[in-house]
């Protein structure tokens, strides 16, 4: 990531509604992989940092006696509330805004610290050690992130390919060849290194699950719309006054690629690192 790149609120403005919809589910058997690997019971608390929409949050309450979200965004707080809502699950999370450099904000200690694909968007050092001091003795930090590397291919299935590849070059044409992100560009990607950053901070491993994916997945063209619109790289209000013109354009390409309006593709695997703290209190 380019040093001059500042985390603003503007990051993922806009995309909250699309995300839920737009997004690839994590491989099923995520929660039953933890569980087995962490002992969980359904006790202990759960804090989800950077937890969007609540994606990973809702996934694994029922392993928690409590679950609590946190994320800058308010439009994502607020959809981690409705999605708790509609799945009676009031009474076990809790949802704050904040930035992850803003903990511990009054939260208490966890058993496990899960980070879904979010590290990367934070002042990495800092964060880690904000974590490390949240954990119990014992306590764990959860990186779940998709299995990168692996081809999906659709072959056997109904319908064509998400034109992936064409959309990210529409996305170009209208926000041009460097990736966006907030009022900033990203030249060289987003942040890397977590493992020595992890190491660092006192924090023990990793060790390494992958939950295989590669589930039939049925796409309409309204589904990968909503998956470019919760993209940081493509996020509505970067478009501006283009953005039904983009959209109308979005549309076009998916009628050619798919005359039916149907798309098939594989669910990803889902990659999860476990760093461990002491099981002891210091002497």
């Amino acid at each position: 990531m380019a040093d001059a790149w500042q985390w603003d609120d503007l990051l993922f403005a806009g995309t909250a509604g699309y995300y839920r919809r737009g997004r690839l589910p994590y491989a099923p058997g995520l929660a039953d992989a933890l569980a087995g690997a962490l002992e969980l019971d359904g006790t202990g608390r759960l804090i989800d940092v950077g937890c969007g929409p609540g994606t990973l949050a809702l996934e694994l309450s029922h392993l928690f006696a409590e679950v609590v979200g946190v994320d800058p965004d308010g439009e994502m707080v607020a959809e981690g509330e409705r999605g708790a809502a509609a799945r009676g699950l009031t009474d076990r999370t809790r949802w704050v805004r904040a930035r992850a450099e803003e903990l511990p904000a009054g939260l208490g200690t966890f058993t496990v610290a899960a980070f879904g694909q979010s590290f990367h968007w934070m002042d990495q050092e800092l964060v880690a050690g904000l974590v490390r001091d949240m954990l119990r003795p014992g306590g764990v930090l959860v990186h779940v992130s998709d299995l990168k590397g692996e081809g999906r291919t659709v072959e056997g299935l109904p319908y064509p390919a998400v034109p992936y590849e064409a959309v990210g070059d529409l996305v170009k044409e209208y926000l041009g060849p460097v990736r966006r992100a907030g009022r900033g560009v990203l030249p060289q990607g987003t942040r890397g290194g977590e493992a020595g950053v992890l190491a660092r901070a006192g924090f023990r491993g990793p060790e390494r699950l992958v939950v295989p994916g590669g589930q039939a997945l049925e796409r309409t063209a309204d589904d990968v719309v909503a998956w470019a619109f919760s993209m940081s790289s493509s996020a509505p209000h970067l478009f501006g006054e283009r953005r039904d013109a983009f959209e109308a354009d979005l549309r076009r390409l998916l009628a050619a690629a798919a005359p039916a309006g149907r798309f098939s593709e594989r669910g990803p695997g889902t990659e999860i690192h476990l760093w461990h703290t002491d099981r002891t209190d210091p002497a």
